[in-house]
Order: C-alpha cells, then sequence, then structure tokens
C-alpha cells in the first residue's frame, strides 16, 4: 500500500513508456499516484491523464519558476480544471530564490494570488521552497493558508522549516533525496516527524532514488522512501516499509480527500 504524493506523469521522457511505467508502479505496490500542474498546460495535460487511470490524481498550478508567463486569465482557466472531480490539490506553487527564474517580487505576488485561489476552490496547496523559507512561511500565514492543508513537498529543508510547516499544520513530503548519501541532516530531521504529518513521494521523473542513481524515476521507486523511512525511525517504534506505506497512504487520503 503506496501513494505516491508527486509525480510528472506527462513528462515527455516517459512518452515511449508510459503505460508500462504506471502498470511496473501498480506491481510494486502504489496503489495511487498524484501527477502535479507546473503550469497551465501541463495542469491541463495532468487532469487528462488523471481522467485516463481511475487511480491517478491531479493538481493543477504554477511553478515559482514558470509564474513570469502567468496571464490573469489563467486563473479563470484553472476554475474550469477545477471542477474535475480527480483535482485534489492545488500547485506546486511558492518560492524558489536558488535559480530565481522569475522575479522574486513577482514570485511572491503570484504566490499570494494562487494561495487565495485555492482557498476558493477549497484545494489543499503543494509547495515548492528553495532557499526563501523565510517568505514562504511569512505568506503562508498572512494568507491563512492553514485554513486549506498542504504539503511541503521533496522536503529538504533545515529544522526549523520542519517545525514552522508543522505548526501551520502542513505535511512533509520525503523524496528520494532521503535516500542520499549526503542527507545525513535530512534523515535526522525526518525522524522527528510526526508520523501523522509524513508523505513519501518520487518527484519523478527527477531525484531517483538509491539504489537506481543514474536512472530515470518512476513511481515504482516510491518503496525505497518508505524503505528508507522505515529504518530511520525504527528506534522509536519498531516499522517495516509495509507500516510506513500504510500510515503515509493514510495521510495522503485525509489531505487530498482520495479513496
Amino acid at each position: 500500500m503506496l501513494i505516491d504524493t508527486h509525480t510528472h506523469l506527462d513528462d515527455a521522457r516517459y512518452e515511449s513508456d508510459r503505460e508500462a511505467m504506471i502498470a511496473r508502479a501498480r506491481e510494486a505496490g502504489v496503489e495511487s499516484m498524484i501527477t502535479i500542474g507546473c503550469d497551465l498546460a501541463t495542469s491541463r495535460s495532468a487532469v487528462a491523464l488523471a481522467d485516463q487511470y481511475p487511480f491517478v490524481y491531479a493538481s493543477i498550478g504554477v511553478h515559482p519558476h514558470e509564474v513570469k508567463h502567468v496571464e490573469d486569465s489563467w486563473y479563470d482557466e484553472f476554475r474550469k480544471l477545477a471542477r474535475d472531480k480527480k483535482v485534489v490539490a492545488y500547485g506546486e506553487i511558492g518560492l524558489d530564490y536558488h535559480y530565481n527564474h522569475s522575479d522574486p517580487e513577482l514570485q511572491r505576488r503570484r504566490f499570494r494570488e494562487q494561495i487565495q485561489l485555492a482557498r476558493e476552490l477549497s484545494l489543499p496547496v503543494i509547495i515548492h521552497t528553495r532557499e526563501a523559507q523565510d517568505d514562504t512561511i511569512r505568506i503562508l500565514k498572512e494568507e491563512r493558508a492553514s485554513e486549506i492543508g498542504g504539503v511541503f513537498h521533496c522536503f529538504s529543508g533545515d529544522a526549523w522549516l520542519a517545525k514552522d510547516a508543522i505548526e501551520l499544520g502542513f505535511y512533509l513530503s520525503f523524496s528520494g533525496i532521503l535516500t542520499f548519501q549526503n542527507a545525513t541532516m535530512l534523515r535526522e530531521i525526518a525522524k522527528t516527524v510526526p508520523a501523522d504529518r509524513l508523505l513519501i513521494e518520487t518527484d519523478c521523473p527527477y531525484l531517483t532514488p538509491v539504489p537506481h542513481r543514474g536512472k530515470r524515476n518512476e513511481p515504482a521507486f516510491v518503496k525505497y522512501v518508505a524503505e528508507l523511512l522505515a529504518t530511520i525511525t525504527a528506534d522509536n517504534a519498531p516499522l517495516t516499509a509495509e507500516d510506513v506505506g500504510r500510515r503515509t497512504s493514510e495521510n495522503a487520503r485525509r489531505l487530498f480527500r482520495i479513496p
């Protein structure tokens, strides 16, 4: 029992074998997956894929890298997409000051606007934040995002961000980064996250976990994140990967209101 809460199933790298890749995920025990919108086009393709497979769900929204392309008319298009029952979240949205592909001030404005739209649509938000911890938390608080909830996806922040996110009522989702050799500090942080605030993801086709580093990532590999989480939480309570899968799946169903 596994739910991969963050995938990019529409990515061009899956064009040659998308159906087989999704079948492998099911064979590996992935019962559901959420495919993520990063702009208007990928939000549309995410919804189309979700409508094609009963166990695939979609999010819609604009990644901070892409907000420089946003037109105000996009928000009406997102409202239309959100009518689809397979849309379970708004995102990924947030702030990314590492690359600054979009102007930071514009990122902040569009982040606020998208939280407001998510509140209007009663959808939890999927947060992307990189080198923007203080502004991300501040804006989430000011826009009352805790009223709709959400998740910090692909969590790789510090202990303070983890604490702030949990105090806001958000979830933390861990990816293949957790399995990397240099992720010692992240594994220590993961130990401190309450079991009812944990989610797992692949962020595929990116961030392939050990033992498949260097290969294209896919949802079947989310099991390696669950296995790693089981080993680092064992000091507090003996867990198996199946336990982690069950707990994180329960959390995902609660946050995203999926069957």
